[in-house]
């Protein structure tokens, strides 16, 4: 099962990090279910930047980690290559 890593741009124009399985799905949830995070209900609508492609659950979980690390420049830089 392939996973994605995903960021989304928030209404207030935050980015938020984040994994699933199914990306349309998840956006979905985001702005219209409570079964959105509660980072982005406080912050529709949302729209998709940037996904990666992940192998599994681990390697998705690292990746994301990795990108919450970055500064908001370095994820407009991802965004953008």
């Amino acid at each position: 099962m392939a996973y994605f890593v995903y960021i989304l741009k928030c209404s207030d124009d935050t980015l938020y990090t984040g994994i699933t399985t199914d990306l349309k799905r998840r956006v979905d949830e985001h702005n219209n279910s409570d079964k959105g995070a509660k980072y982005t209900k406080l912050r529709r609508p949302v729209s998709l930047m940037y996904s990666e492609t992940s192998e599994d659950r681990s390697s998705a979980s690292k990746r994301e980690y990795v990108i919450k690390k970055l500064n908001r420049k370095a994820k407009l830089e991802l965004i953008n290559v």
